[in-house]
């Protein structure tokens, strides 16, 4: 980010700042806001992990009754995009341009009236003793910082349904965020793990001023520049010069780049790379419908660190990554990829602490509704950081102000929220309605099941 931006951040009171954000959250509900609003407030005040979601309209915050908490997940309104500009907005300026893309499953296997259900690789639940679940995948777009603590800055989530593309959807998502974010000094990184095609993604991000990072498998097979065609040579002009498999050392040309480094979890780390190979594509996938396959040329990357944090007898020293995009920093693009694992404590907190996926909801749009108000709970965290005292537990450490985890913050958010105020209407009335008239019934749901969705 620009120095300007930074000072001016620094000048803000952090206070100013969260005030700021409630407020202009608010404003971006626009159907039932206060209930929503207020429902934010009950996932950030509640002293304990979210397992109830009608729970969350007895905590104090939430001056209306439980109907209101049903109604507003149910007819609520949230502008997307004011909400996809407010974080942005907000993401914390003195951190790197660096994002992670990661998909994570909302598991609905029994709920057979929800509709837009997939099947999805799940490595805590299995069905039928595969680890695959039924539900609804969630891609986020999250913020990283080089400091080693579970902090990040979700900048977007959105639902994948079975029929969409998944690369469409990434590439949307990061050229949206490129869009929000203006004009920057550095270049945005975008990193994601094994199982997102990577030269698909730079195809489709070459006019994006994005540089990409993605995990790819140790046996791929990739190929150099055909050599140059002599005059009088019959036939088509070869496409793949020599072939270089990852797994096989002698196939290896010389590296073009490398890196030596220290790190403090992982020792002496050495990084090679080559420029300008490229993998033989196939009618298959993203390119079933085109007419001429391109040639899609990356940079190669080897990892090799000199121990691990948690050595264990499975896990690999070495790393293999494909990097592109107009200004790669090889440095950067290590280090960027080992910062991804942030991701998932994030999806880890969300999960267990908020609550994202605690709720049986039935349509995918009600889940659109509760996600965007835990994207909104978990920044108003980091904004907390250095707002709230360290509540501590009697056998947990203490920890330096603006050194808490989330969630000490959302243990002490309580206490602060009663002097940040709330910009929610109070209600207009606490009692119960009338219920379902006597002598109605309603139809069976319809039942929809899941998709399943061929490689």
């Amino acid at each position: 980010m620009s120095t300007r931006r930074s000072r001016l951040a620094t000048a803000i009171p952090p206070v100013v700042t969260l005030t700021e954000f409630r407020s202009r959250f608010h404003r971006s509900l626009t159907s039932w806001g206060d209930a929503l609003f207020e429902l934010t407030d009950a996932i950030l005040c509640a002293p304990a992990p979210v397992v109830s979601v009608p729970g969350l309209s007895l905590e104090p915050v939430f001056r209306r009754s439980h109907g209101s908490l049903y109604k507003a997940l149910d007819q609520g309104r949230v502008d997307a995009d004011a909400l996809r500009d407010l974080l942005a907005k907000d993401r914390p300026p003195d951190w790197p341009l660096v994002f992670a893309v990661d998909a994570s499953t909302w598991a609905r296997c029994d709920a057979e009236t929800s509709p837009e259900r997939g099947f999805y690789y799940s490595a805590s639940k299995h069905s039928a003793g595969k680890p695959i679940v039924a539900g609804w995948s969630y891609q986020w777009v999250t913020g990283l910082d080089w400091a080693n603590d579970s902090w990040t800055a979700p900048m977007d989530a959105r639902r994948i349904s079975p029929a969409d593309d998944a690369v469409r959807v990434t590439t949307d998502q990061a050229r949206d965020l490129v869009d929000r974010l203006g004009h920057t000094e550095a270049t945005p990184v975008f990193v994601s793990d094994a199982g997102y095609d990577a030269p698909a993604l730079t195809h489709e991000l070459t006019d994006v001023r994005a540089d990409l990072v993605v995990r790819i498998r140790d046996d791929r097979v990739f190929y150099t520049d055909p050599p140059e065609r002599q005059p009088g040579t019959r036939g088509l002009p070869r496409r793949h010069g020599d072939r270089v498999k990852l797994s096989k050392p002698d196939t290896w040309p010389a590296p073009d780049q490398t890196l030596t480094a220290e790190d403090s979890r992982y020792g002496a780390v050495n990084v090679t790379a080559w420029h300008g190979l490229h993998p033989e594509l196939g009618r298959r996938g993203h390119w079933t419908d085109l007419e001429q396959l391109p040639i899609v040329c990356g940079t190669i990357i080897r990892v090799e660190v000199e121990h691990l944090p948690k050595p264990t007898s499975r896990t690999k020293k070495t790393l293999w990554l494909w990097a592109a995009g107009p200004d790669l920093d090889l440095d950067v693009c290590w280090r960027a990829y080992l910062r991804r694992f942030d991701i998932e404590h994030g999806f880890r907190f969300v999960k267990n602490t908020l609550g994202w996926t605690t709720p049986a909801l039935r349509t995918p749009e009600q889940a659109d509704r509760w996600t965007w108000p835990i994207l909104a709970a978990y920044t108003q965290l980091r904004l907390a950081r250095t707002l709230v005292a360290d509540l501590r537990l009697p056998w947990e450490r203490r920890r330096p102000p603006g050194r808490l985890t989330p969630a000490r913050v959302r243990r002490g958010f309580r206490r602060l929220a009663t002097t940040l105020g709330t910009p929610a209407s109070p209600p207009k009335s606490r009692s119960p309605g009338h219920g379902r008239p006597k002598g109605t019934s309603k139809p069976p749901r319809t039942r929809y099941p899941a998709i399943k969705k061929a490689a």
